[in-house]
């Protein structure tokens, strides 16, 4: 991890003597961290600090460790888990944003988007009813489509940018129940900034984890189906007759194997 993140050979020849197997607080670990290293600086101390917190959740002590993560290829979550998907909408938008001046060229970058399109439908196809068979001939079409060469530089040069990420593209073949896109989550992220501007940060800490909390419950609720309202007055009024939230995803996410 500490080489992933680049850290000095100086600095990770010290911390590999360190007792690795411990749990620390953030605190204990940054006091151990000073002790070893009284002069570090502020960009070292933060990688030191994200390769220890990556490390202990990849560990799983108290908590279940996700497999596989899909993001927008965003660099701080290369790390998180052990393998990553990436957005198939979110590499569609890189073809939306070539500007060509022929003709010519637009009707190759529009021929090669259907042809783009058509093949991620054939994946949420797969994923209704997932066989070896069919993942082996997606990752065959795959190399296929993105072997094109169309003469139009900035389209090639893109189309050879998607078939380096086929490993992480193509993980839904190795997890089906995995989405092909994380629109989702990217709206998720979009209400709290809508939140954030009307009504501006907030003051202290206590305010901001209440933003965060009724925030992840409401945007919770929207995704497993339940009445945020009646959520709220189910566990104010102390009635729990609706099931928490934790048991629904858990529900789900067992109908979804």
């Amino acid at each position: 991890m500490l080489k992933q993140l680049q850290l000095s050979k100086k600095h990770f020849k010290k911390l590999i003597n360190l007792e690795c197997e411990n749990i620390f607080t953030e605190k204990e670990f940054e006091n151990l961290i000073l002790l070893e290293f009284p002069l570090i600086g502020k960009g070292v101390k933060s990688k030191i600090f994200e390769a220890a917190a990556i490390a202990a959740y990849r560990k799983g002590v108290g908590h279940l460790v996700v497999k596989a993560l899909l993001c927008d290829d965003a660099p701080q979550f290369k790390l998180i888990c052990q393998e990553m998907a990436l957005c198939w909408v979110h590499d569609g938008r890189h073809y939306k944003k070539l500007n060509p001046v022929f003709k010519y060229n637009a009707t190759k970058v529009n021929k090669f988007l259907k042809e783009y399109w058509k093949y991620y439908h054939k994946l949420l196809e797969y994923k209704n009813a997932p066989t070896v068979k069919i993942a082996e001939l997606l990752s065959d079409e795959f190399d296929q489509l993105f072997s094109k060469t169309t003469g139009y530089n900035d389209l090639d040069d893109r189309i050879l940018k998607t078939k380096m990420k086929k490993e992480q593209l193509l993980l839904v073949l190795k997890y089906p129940e995995i989405p092909l896109h994380n629109n989702d989550m990217e709206l998720g992220a979009r209400v709290c900034a809508r939140k954030r501007d009307v009504s501006f940060h907030t003051m202290t800490n206590e305010g901001t984890k209440a933003n965060d909390t009724f925030l992840t419950i409401i945007d919770t609720c929207k995704k497993l189906n339940v009445n945020p309202f009646q959520y709220f007055i189910d566990r104010i009024k102390n009635l729990y007759e609706l099931p928490s939230l934790a048991q629904l995803i858990i529900d789900k996410h067992a109908q979804s194997i």
